[in-house]
């Protein structure tokens, strides 16, 4: 008899332990599935800040260097509507004299709309492509100790910024057209606004139209982001290993500064290249 009772309890203590144990299981996964739908929710909004943040960031740039950029674009194309003897006197101060004389000071930002209608998606397309395709270049055998390697690092921004540079500028070049076709009206104004200029272009010159200079776009393009991003992302890793308690905002700063620099002087270098 007492066998049997204890032979009983035995039987029912592991009776109650496959049932904690299914009971463990099921809570188990159900903790694993939160966990999976909250790391979901976390990378739609990290992808969304991503798109959001560059967006924002590339537009009020943009709008801060605008009256340059418009100098720029005028320069560029003063021997199409000056004489040999304006352009020899031409310079950023009399050009600048001239634009607020003659158009307004608001003049500066003109074609400043579609610069930020382009410069929006651009900018967002471009921080998100550089790091889905970073990613994607860090999935590739032999990066498996990609954290241990500089030169890999170096390597993969340089080749994942130069094909987002490409994907940003193939996705949004009928804008970058127009901005720089409004930004180079002066006194006489052929086109009224983006749409105006969209539908012109296309009516005049064809769809294909809208995409025209593409080609020796990208060859700036691609380069130019390329050595931005690596630069940036260099100088940050140095500053950042040395000097750890430097202010994060002081550190992008600077870094961004110099990779722009560096970015821009190779962009220049490729268009007298190409000239």
């Amino acid at each position: 008899m007492q066998t049997e009772a204890r032979v009983g309890v035995v039987n029912s203590s592991h009776g109650g332990g496959g049932t904690n144990g299914g009971v463990e299981t099921t809570s188990l996964k159900f903790k694993q599935q939160q966990q999976e739908l909250l790391q979901a929710q976390k990378t739609q909004i990290g992808t969304v800040s991503q798109l959001l943040a560059g967006g924002v960031a590339g537009a009020l740039s943009k709008t801060c260097t605008a009256p340059l950029a418009r100098l720029t674009i005028l320069f560029q194309v003063q021997g199409m509507h000056s004489d040999a003897a304006t352009l020899r006197k031409a310079s950023i101060w009399r050009e600048a004299s001239r634009i607020v004389g003659e158009e307004g000071f608001r003049a500066f930002w003109k074609g400043n709309l579609v610069t930020i209608a382009h410069r929006l998606p651009y900018s967002s397309l471009n921080f998100y492509a550089y790091e889905q395709y970073k990613k994607l270049l860090y999935m590739l055998p032999g990066l498996e100790n990609h954290g241990k390697s500089m030169s890999a690092d170096i390597c993969i921004h340089f080749v994942a910024g130069g094909l987002a540079g490409i994907t940003a500028a193939s996705a949004t070049y009928p804008l970058d057209l127009v901005r720089t076709r409004l930004a180079a009206q002066t006194n006489d104004t052929y086109y009224r606004g983006i749409w105006h200029a969209l539908r012109t272009i296309c009516k005049d010159e064809g769809v294909l139209g809208l995409y025209k200079g593409l080609g020796t776009t990208l060859l700036g393009v691609g380069p130019s982001i390329a050595i931005s991003f690596s630069v940036y992302e260099s100088l940050r890793s140095f500053w950042q290993s040395r000097r750890p308690h430097d202010s994060t905002v002081l550190v992008s700063l600077t870094c961004g500064s110099l990779s722009g620099i560096a970015s821009s002087t190779e962009k220049q270098v490729t268009v007298q290249a190409l000239h």
